[in-house]
């Protein structure tokens, strides 16, 4: 399995549609130049991570303009793509416009996610993935954005893909669910600040290693409302080994894949097999 993740750097003074025809661009070239079966796109590309006063103007439905732009990508290049997340406008907070009934905890009759989007190489919604950990404390995308409430694992014919966003990855218990549901992969879209950037790459390898799975995790250049990104997208293997890493721009980063590898790990050190906390039932009932 190949996989190419696109480090996007956010330009500030790039207007969103032009954006959005560039990265659907970049796709369709990865996909011809690197031939991947899996393309990885950052977190909230299309305003930047940081640009809070854009959420609510630029936020869309599901099936929006970069929806449109990406389905298509996807189908034209034929592969799976991880369309990164874009600041989604849901009509209530019921209504996630693909019927998977996250809730939110906003009022009124519009609220905002941080929502990913997975298709699959026929250009077909495989999955979203509304962003549950929201980072911002008392400000920024936690106070101007509701939680999702769900995880979700993604069936591809070589694995099992656990979607996650940024701040996510600092919640292990959160992956061990995404392990729990089958999960042999995790795929973390991210805008991640240049001033934690060890933390990123601490964190990326520590979910590799706890949960013996593969970690894609894709961020941004850049800069994101006055924020440097700290790009350095990274895949890690089961054992925690760095397989590739970026630099701080605008970059792709094309890995092999061995699926197998994830199986053979847990078999080698069983790690897993001893968990007692968190377990249902609670061992002993």
């Amino acid at each position: 399995m190949r996989a190419s993740l696109i480090q996007i750097a956010v330009d500030e003074d790039e207007p969103v549609n032009s954006r959005r025809e560039r990265v659907s661009s970049l796709v369709r070239e990865t996909a011809a130049r690197e031939r991947p079966d899996l393309v990885v796109l950052p977190e909230l590309w299309t305003t930047g991570a940081f640009a809070y006063e854009a959420f609510a103007s630029e936020a869309e439905p599901l099936t929006g303009p970069t929806y449109d732009a990406m389905s298509e990508a996807a189908r034209d290049a034929g592969v799976w793509l991880h369309a990164g997340s874009i600041p989604e406008r849901a009509a209530s907070e019921s209504d996630d416009g693909s019927g998977a009934g996250d809730g939110g905890s906003g009022a009124g009759d519009s609220v905002l996610y941080n929502t990913s989007l997975v298709f699959s190489p026929d250009g077909e919604l495989a999955a979203s993935y509304r962003k549950i950990h929201r980072f911002g404390f008392d400000q920024g995308e936690a106070v101007l954005m509701d939680a999702g409430s769900r995880l979700v694992t993604v069936r591809t014919p070589d694995t099992t893909l656990g979607l996650a966003t940024c701040y996510d990855l600092r919640f292990p218990e959160m992956f061990r669910g995404l392990v729990d549901a089958g999960a042999e992969m995790f795929v973390v879209s991210a805008g991640w600040p240049e001033r934690r950037r060890e933390h990123w790459l601490l964190l990326a390898r520590a979910r590799a290693v706890e949960d013996q799975v593969y970690v894609l995790a894709c961020g941004t250049g850049g800069t994101h409302a006055g924020v440097p990104q700290a790009g350095h997208s990274v895949v890690v293997d089961p054992w925690g080994e760095v397989l590739a890493e970026a630099g701080d721009g605008e970059e792709v980063l094309t890995v092999d894949l061995d699926p197998a590898k994830v199986a053979a790990t847990r078999e080698q050190f069983p790690a897993l097999k001893d968990r007692l906390l968190g377990m249902d039932p609670p061992p002993g009932r």
